[in-house]
């Protein structure tokens, strides 16, 4: 018995490390190899669009995750969707191994740009001049270009003086694209695993009444500081030390009666001397 359950159990072991081996290989993390495999086959020869086919079907779940990126942002997510893996097969069918730069570098702005490219032909929903409009056509060409060159995303300097214009140029197309579609604040988005969130409401935070405090403090610091001593004092101990009135009295030598008065005084002192306009310098 004991013999024989040795071979069963690296039988085993060997299945699950062909199965990891497996989902190693299928993910598009490593994909440059099947490109070069791809590259290599005649256009004539028939594994040429089976390998195709294989490749964009590794690298869906990129375009599914880029989809999901753009969602609440008025345009329904089945269209995003389609786009985004529209976009994907351009990304395959364009990308060149032989330049030595990594699929993913190429095929992230390729896909982002043909989604902003949907933006931008259905839901400009602010006024944008029509320069900036003109040039979101052609800074997405000129991205996908420099993406695969350079092996990253190209920064803005790159994409001006790739299609040699103003820099400024570049960074107020950027800008506008945000312009593509607003959003009311009942809008809910999902996050990257498609689970719906907050509405764009309920994500805001509120009035922090701290920052309040912090204000008044600033506004009364040098008011309390111009107080004469005992009256400074007798602040501190009630506003810091929590002592009580009677407390105070004990230390000052002085009656509860006192203490109340003396809070009294400084206070309204305090209030009008904080709320009170400032007076303009006489010249």
């Amino acid at each position: 018995m004991r013999e024989t359950a040795a071979p069963a159990r690296t039988a085993n072991n060997g299945s699950e490390e062909r199965r990891k081996s497996r989902h190693t290989e299928d993910t598009y993390d490593n994909i440059e190899p099947r490109f070069a495999e791809l590259a290599a086959l005649p256009g004539t020869d028939p594994r040429r669009e089976a390998l195709r086919e294989h490749i964009i079907e590794l690298c869906l779940p990129l375009a599914d995750h880029i989809a999901r990126r753009f969602t609440g942002r008025g345009e329904a997510f089945d269209d995003l969707h389609q786009t985004a893996r529209l976009g994907l097969v351009q990304a395959v069918d364009r990308f060149d191994v032989s330049r030595g730069s990594s699929f993913l570098a190429f095929a992230v702005p390729t896909i982002m740009g043909e989604v902003r490219r949907h933006f931008r032909d259905h839901t400009w929903a602010l006024r944008v001049p029509r320069r900036a409009k003109e040039l979101q056509a052609l800074i997405g060409p000129a991205t996908e270009t420099l993406s695969q060159r350079l092996g990253r995303m190209p920064s803005a300097r790159e994409i001006a003086d790739e299609l040699e214009i103003e820099l400024s140029e570049v960074t107020r197309a950027l800008v506008a694209a945000n312009a593509y579609s607003t959003n009311t604040l009942h809008a809910v988005g999902r996050d990257d695993d498609g689970n719906v969130g907050l509405s764009v409401g309920d994500s805001l935070g509120s009035e922090e009444p701290c920052y309040k405090l912090m204000e008044d403090a600033m506004a009364v610091r040098p008011l309390i500081a111009a107080l004469p001593d005992r009256e400074r004092q007798v602040l501190i101990w009630r506003f810091y030390d929590s002592l009580t009135q009677s407390q105070i009295a004990e230390r000052l030598g002085v009656s509860q009666m006192q203490v109340s008065r003396i809070l009294n005084r400084t206070l309204n002192q305090l209030r009008e001397s904080a709320l009170a306009e400032p007076v303009a310098a006489v010249a």
